[in-house]
């Protein structure tokens, strides 16, 4: 049964001249989880926000979307406040009050429903969703975890059919992002909810899906099966396959295009699937595949062996004298010529340490020695923007005319320089934050969540701008959410848990021995390929082509 319905939706933008959405045309039936994904830019949030009132953006629109038969121009208030439910990928946007139960409430509070009835609703989210072991705490003592919960949360405690997500999980960290996810699965599950979500990070969203929808440029181009549209985008050599689920880009780099019988129903999506896959796949070759560990061979070029950029010494740091410790004897050390990645999970100090280290925070302890100036790009891109529009922002910078015009072209910001900042999809004020570090021509470059909002494509290019960086000298260091980018382009991986560094090593070795920090692709191998890291690493082991 139909639940929700766009008809020939079109939108721009007032500074565009080009539509952000075009001739967008979709079905969704009731009880659907539709997963929308697509590049930087393509449209996805602008759709996303056209299916909930509230929050539709100024610009000019035609097209007409329906919700169970009424055009949202027609729907009353209270009817698009109740029935649709919009998660954004930022929590703190999104709560209003400085308590749990307080935020919980506020939603119904605001429709006028009777205490009794709120009570209920309340205490029904709670337990459903595990928040009544930290029901009374403040707001700002929870985790980015915790928070987004809670958002998601009170927005359930509505009722609403359709429940819309905008990147949940952008700002939390793996474990963190799979508890989000999971609790979204078992709404949709338990609840019958129809759920519409976009998502960057498609690993575990992916295969919880009964539909996707892909878009690019604006318009969909390719709608259906999960399974079935990942292999639509292999076969048309669309750059989002780079996106699909490890089993998915597995399978494809080795039984492409049907090779040795293989059908397309056999293709795994999720980690258990790839697994099977890959144990028969071996049993297959009586074990005659290449095993050994293929160690990671730098690109670095050291200008002196080892020479070190950057140190952190027994760093200690808290914001307030009455508060607790951030970092507690925090050391660390950069080299030129390395990309170093930090992980761990949000709350454990990685943001502080990289503020620490580009002197943004003096510690009350330790010593930091920088032996070139520091750089860094902070999770907010928005904080680098002082022009009205990007191509200010990138003059602004005093390049010459040949680097500016290689920057624009490596961030890709050709048709965006007319654009205020703001105006931009996340993705692309990262690109553009980027490009005004790049014409400062840093030598030691910190990056705090620098992938957050970047397709799997770009990523790619992303990563050659780093080794590019490194292999000219630079010292990089990145603290990232982001498991997958770290094991295929980090020289170096480090741990960040309760406010220090509590392990560190080369890249292979440091995901080849975690259970949870590791990637899709060494939990699908790990068993009959244990030095595999990366999908690239398990399709070469089976003779695939990895070009």
């Amino acid at each position: 049964m139909e639940i929700l319905r766009i008809d020939g939706l079109t939108f721009t933008y007032p500074t565009r001249d080009t539509p952000a959405i075009a001739d967008v045309n979709l079905r969704i039936n009731r009880g659907e989880f539709v997963v929308l994904c697509g590049p930087s830019g393509c449209g996805k949030t602008t759709l996303l926000r056209h299916i909930k009132p509230s929050i539709v953006p100024h610009g000019k629109k035609t097209g007409v979307i329906l919700l169970e038969g009424t055009p949202f121009d027609e729907l009353p208030a209270r009817d698009a406040a109740v029935k649709i439910g919009f998660v954004s990928q930022s929590a703190e946007n999104q709560i209003v009050t400085d308590k749990v139960w307080h935020e919980l409430a506020f939603g119904l509070e605001s429709l006028g429903l009777p205490s009794e009835a709120i009570r209920l609703r309340v205490a029904e989210m709670a337990s459903f969703f595990g928040i009544h072991t930290w029901f009374h705490k403040n707001v700002e003592e929870l985790s980015g975890g915790q928070k987004q919960i809670l958002v998601l949360a009170s927005i359930m405690a509505m009722q609403p059919d359709v429940l819309v997500l905008d990147e949940p999980t952008a700002q939390l960290d793996p474990i963190a992002a799979g508890e989000l996810l999971s609790t979204i699965a078992g709404i949709h599950r338990n609840l019958g909810v129809t759920v519409i979500m976009t998502e960057h990070r498609l690993e575990e969203a992916y295969p919880m899906a009964s539909r996707a929808v892909v878009m690019d440029g604006g318009r969909v181009i390719a709608d259906g099966e999960p399974r079935k549209v990942g292999l639509q985008l292999r076969d048309k050599k669309r750059g989002m396959f780079l996106a699909m689920p490890a089993p998915m880009r597995v399978w494809g780099g080795v039984e492409e295009f049907g090779i040795n019988g293989a059908k397309d129903a056999d293709c795994p999506i999720t980690v258990q699937e790839g697994a099977a896959w890959l144990a028969e796949k071996v049993k297959a070759t009586h074990g005659c595949l290449s095993t050994a560990p293929t160690h990671f061979i730098p690109n670095s070029k050291f200008r002196t062996p080892n020479s070190t950029a950057l140190v952190l010494r027994d760093i200690w740091f808290r914001y307030e004298k009455n508060l607790p410790d951030v970092l507690k004897g925090t050391s660390f050390t950069a080299h030129y010529g390395e990309i170093t990645a930090v992980l761990g999970g949000n709350g454990t100090g990685k943001t502080t340490a990289l503020s620490v280290a580009a002197g943004i925070y003096k510690p009350q302890r330790g010593k930091v020695i920088a032996d070139k100036k520091v750089y860094m790009l902070s999770q907010n891109p928005q904080a680098l923007f002082i022009g009205k529009t990007v191509g200010e922002d990138i003059n602004e910078m005093k390049g010459t005319p040949e680097e500016m015009l290689r920057v624009i072209s490596l961030c890709k910001l050709d048709r965006l320089l007319d654009c205020h900042p703001y105006d931009l999809s996340g993705g692309e004020q990262q690109r553009a934050a980027l490009a005004k570090l790049l014409l400062a021509k840093p030598e030691v470059l910190l990056l705090d969540e620098p992938t957050k909002g970047l397709d799997a494509e770009y990523k790619q290019i992303f990563a050659g701008i780093l080794r590019e960086l490194a292999n000219a000298g630079a010292a990089i260091v990145l603290v990232s959410h982001d498991i997958e980018f770290c094991a295929e382009y980090a020289d170096r991986c480090a741990l960040f848990f309760d406010g220090a560094i509590i392990a560190h090593s080369d890249t292979r070795s440091f995901f080849g021995g975690n259970y949870f920090y590791t990637t899709n692709a060494n939990r699908m191998a790990r068993n009959v390929l244990p030095h595999a890291v990366t999908v690239n690493d398990i399709i070469r082991a089976l003779g695939g082509d990895t070009r």
